[in-house]
């Protein structure tokens, strides 16, 4: 690891870190028809719970943004890799819903929830003048590894050995990445005598978020059409396809780890798509990007009721797998040039606050449409139409003609 140049080994661990927490989202997803069975709880119980802890995943990103610019990346990223794990060990020894969604939703999803969204905005804006959008990109990437390795290994476990055992696996795994931080993890290059990557000015640390920042850009336009379409990414997402994805699935008559694997491969083109979007959003308005990825993710949506075989799933594995979270890049990088790169942080930790509550309602919302309506249908052919709206309202984003206040 000391062999990696400082920018680089930061750009690791917070990649590694970003893995295991979104395996602590995707436990939900993977588990949840085993939960089902084996407990009796409804599938919009466990649904709630699973929402709660979207809401907490997402609330925990404005706290972070200030408590990062107040005590460095490293402690907090430490915090939350502990209460995590500790969290997903209790909810493997809950016997109750309350409890469940105490444990599981609020505590796991918090502590997740202080690096989730973030942590990978503020090494960004640290550490990089050049290639940010690139790094960024990794750090979505990163995201859908998370997906990629512990859904269908956690389905795996769920399957064979049971939930709860499932928990502590993940549980125990997810406590040892505090090691790594502990040793490599750095608060800003001024820390080690270093610039960011690319820059040509003095050395200097990074300075801390402008007092006020949220109280000025709630007042624009721009923040509220940023935090609403990102709101959209998070239902048509995490919370529709992130939460229901497997249980859809077994009602078109697929095995839960078949369509498990089907989900790794999601994660697999989004892997790709997420660094490409990060090396696109270098180079493009990022509005226009918005606007494929929003409405290629509505088309998709549009298809999967009517999923029942083998390549019709793979072809949706792929195409939604494209664009799963390459909004992410370009979001960011909406927030740095209206707001300024050292407030970046704290503005993105409340858009993505928008975009778990989205997560949350879509994730709730479609295990009560399924409870009622006995399938899927109606909650991804209306997600399908939100997503494209949302792609055409990103468009309309008024991008300022000067640096913002702040960008330095």
């Amino acid at each position: 690891m000391k062999s990696i140049p400082p920018a680089w080994r930061v750009v690791v661990i917070t990649a590694l870190v970003l893995v295991v927490t979104a395996g602590s989202r995707a436990a939900p997803g993977a588990l949840l028809t085993t939960m089902e069975d084996d407990t009796g709880w409804s599938n919009a119980s466990l649904s709630f719970a699973a929402a709660l802890g979207l809401i907490m995943y997402g609330l925990g990103g404005p706290f972070a943004g200030t408590l990062m610019g107040r005590y460095g990346p490293r402690r907090i990223t430490m915090l939350s890799v502990v209460i995590t794990s500790v969290s997903v060990l209790a909810a493997s020894q809950v016997n109750s819903l309350w409890m469940l969604s105490i444990v599981f939703g609020i505590l796991a999803g918090l502590g997740a929830g202080l690096v989730a969204s973030v942590l990978g905005t503020v090494v960004a804006t640290r550490w990089f003048e050049q290639r940010r959008g690139l790094v960024l990109g990794i750090f979505g990437a990163s995201v859908s590894a998370g997906g990629l390795v512990f859904f269908p290994l956690l389905t795996k476990i769920g399957v064979d050995a049971g939930w709860r055992e499932a928990l502590i696996a993940f549980g125990v795994l997810s406590g040892l990445v505090v090691i790594p931080v502990a040793l490599f993890m750095r608060d800003d290059p001024a820390d080690i005598g270093l610039k960011p990557l690319g820059s040509t000015g003095p050395i200097r640390r990074a300075q801390p978020p402008e007092p006020g920042v949220m109280r000025r850009a709630v007042q624009q336009p721009a923040f509220w059409l940023i935090a609403g379409t990102f709101f959209v990414c998070g239902a048509t997402s995490n919370g529709l396809v992130g939460q229901h994805f497997i249980s859809h699935a077994s009602d078109h008559g697929f095995e839960e780890v078949t369509a498990a694997n089907w989900l790794a491969v999601m994660g697999v083109f989004n892997f790709v798509g997420t660094i490409g979007s990060g090396w696109l959003t270098d180079r493009y308005d990022p509005r226009k990007l918005l606007l494929g990825y929003y409405g290629f993710r509505g088309v998709s949506l549009l298809f999967l009721p009517f999923v029942h075989d083998s390549l019709s799933i793979g072809a949706f594995a792929i195409l939604f797998g494209l664009d799963y979270i390459a909004t992410v890049p370009p979001t960011i990088a909406l927030c740095a040039d209206l707001f300024g790169s050292r407030n970046a942080g704290v503005v993105y930790g409340w858009v993505f606050a928008a975009h778990q509550v989205g997560a949350a309602g879509a994730a709730w919302a479609a295990g009560a449409a399924r409870d009622g309506l006995g399938d899927y249908d109606a909650a991804f052919l209306s997600a399908g139409l939100i997503a494209i709206a949302a792609g055409i309202a990103a468009t309309t984003i008024r991008r300022p003609t000067t640096q913002a206040v702040g960008s330095v």
